[in-house]
């Protein structure tokens, strides 16, 4: 059976304004996430190099159960299960925001904690003979270094969040997923929409790599 395709330029461009309004959506869901997911990661990673096994394990336990569960499932607990917990329904636009937060949270405690543990025990110990206590010698010399030294993997982790998002069509979020399955819908066109959806998402990582070439350019990252 001889069977033909023939690509159409035009509705793939012609799909870009339909899918233009899921951009920001995408970016609040994975900004927003992040930013909670970057509180989250500095709590649970100090707890997590804490010398109190009363604040170390609830910190492995969250860091192994959020790494070790596809955050699909994590959104559809969040989304589905957890308003017969509440008593009370949770909204697509919260429930991907929270999704990203705790699953993003949980890589970044493993940053931070990578990041504090890389900064030489010699240097608190000047710190210290310097007459600094321990939390400004935590907080003026360690932590600056080490926040350097984290910015390349948090960056890899911003891009890794955006590209889950697209996985939240599942619960109605209208980011650039939904609304191409919403055109599609529509126009049949399904191959031209997914490659013009791929661009976009394309479009939004690059631009954050780009940022991060530029800020390790200029010594604002690493050593």
């Amino acid at each position: 059976m001889d069977v033909t395709f023939q690509f159409d330029w035009s509705a793939a461009f012609g799909s870009i304004p339909h899918l233009l309004p899921g951009v920001p959506w995408t970016l609040l869901i994975s900004f927003g996430g992040l930013a909670i997911g970057f509180v989250i990661g500095i709590i649970f990673g100090l707890m997590r190099i804490s010398s109190l096994i009363w604040l170390r394990l609830p910190a492995v336990f969250y860091i192994e159960v959020f790494r070790g569960t596809p955050i699909l499932v994590q959104v559809l607990f969040i989304f589905y299960g957890l308003p017969q917990i509440l008593g009370g329904p949770i909204n697509a636009l919260t429930a991907g925001i929270a999704a990203i937060a705790v699953n993003s949270g949980a890589y970044i405690s493993e940053v931070v904690r990578g990041g504090v543990q890389s900064i030489e025990r010699g240097q608190r110990e000047a710190s210290l003979s310097l007459g600094l206590s321990r939390t400004q010698a935590f907080r003026y010399v360690i932590w600056p270094q080490a926040f350097r030294r984290m910015i390349p993997p948090l960056g890899n982790q911003a891009i890794i969040s955006i590209k889950d998002t697209s996985l939240f069509s599942v619960i109605g979020v209208g980011e650039l997923v939904r609304q191409g399955q919403i055109y599609i819908a529509t126009t049949f066109t399904a191959m031209e929409v997914y490659l013009m959806v791929a661009v976009l998402y394309l479009a939004i990582t690059w631009t954050l790599s780009i940022v991060l070439r530029q800020l390790e350019r200029r010594g604002l990252v690493g050593q």
